[in-house]
């Protein structure tokens, strides 16, 4: 166990206590800057820790009837073909390989900027949906868009370990506008634990997980959601969001240039 290893685990559970984004896009960019940890382990290592968090997550949103089964199928039907196909195309090209660590760095600067937009556009996307509800999609059409929105967001997780959090609710939202706020997030956090157990099966398989770090960022990060949790309601949510989107193209910059 290494103490520096259990306090990112808490200060990263902490800010996503407090906002509600999702850890890959803090702990992996963490990981491979500050402590210098390779891409491939830190994605493989995030995925597992993520399996773990948010199945204790799901438990809870199941119990509170939070969580939408035939959407969290839809997404899973196509998620998981990807995390599966990812998995094989870094082990067809060496997932230790330096060419492809360079990939997997610069998918984790994509993954990041990505959820830097929707974090900015989110509210705004909304309030256009919400103005011209004929834009709506339904029946086929819809299942169609959800299982494509799973396909892109399996394919960006199994990379960067980033995208089942602010993206893949960001998405929710724009596809289920008339969904409650909690069921939204029960049903992305349902559907990102069968996504990220493949996908850390996947990275187990390639050798690229590290279990004495996956240990010291699950007993500081445990502490720290709960903590973030219960701060969230006293500390603006604007000023956090901003803040957020400020460092976090910061860290996207520093990994594509560095």
């Amino acid at each position: 166990m290494h103490l520096h290893f259990v306090l990112s685990g808490l200060l990263v559970g902490t800010l996503v206590g407090l906002t509600g984004v999702g850890g890959g896009s803090l702990m992996t960019p963490l990981l491979t800057l500050l402590f210098g940890v390779s891409p491939s382990v830190a994605v493989g290592t995030d995925l597992a820790f993520a399996s773990i968090t948010k199945g204790a997550g799901t438990w809870v949103h199941r119990l509170r009837g939070t969580v939408n089964h035939r959407i969290v199928y839809l997404l899973c039907a196509g998620s998981l073909p990807t995390a599966g196909l990812t998995i094989l195309a870094l082990h067809y090209h060496g997932a230790v390989d330096g060419g492809l660590v360079r990939l997997i760095k610069y998918s984790i600067a994509a993954s990041v900027l990505l959820t830097v937009l929707f974090l900015l556009l989110k509210s705004r996307i909304l309030h256009w949906l919400s103005l011209h509800p004929e834009r709506h999609l339904h029946g086929r059409t819809l299942d169609l868009a959800t299982v494509c929105a799973g396909a892109v967001i399996g394919c960006l997780v199994t990379l960067s370990s980033i995208g089942a959090g602010v993206i893949g609710a960001t998405l929710l939202s724009i596809l289920y506008p008339r969904m409650r706020t909690a069921e939204i997030a029960g049903t992305d956090i349902a559907y990102a634990v069968p996504l990220t157990a493949v996908a850390a099966l996947g990275h187990w398989w390639l050798g690229t997980i590290d279990f004495a770090l996956l240990l010291s960022l699950l007993m500081g990060s445990v502490p720290g959601i709960t903590v973030g949790s219960y701060l969230s309601r006293s500390v603006p949510e604007h000023w956090l969001r901003g803040t957020l989107a400020t460092v976090l193209t910061l860290v996207a910059a520093k990994m594509i240039f560095s």
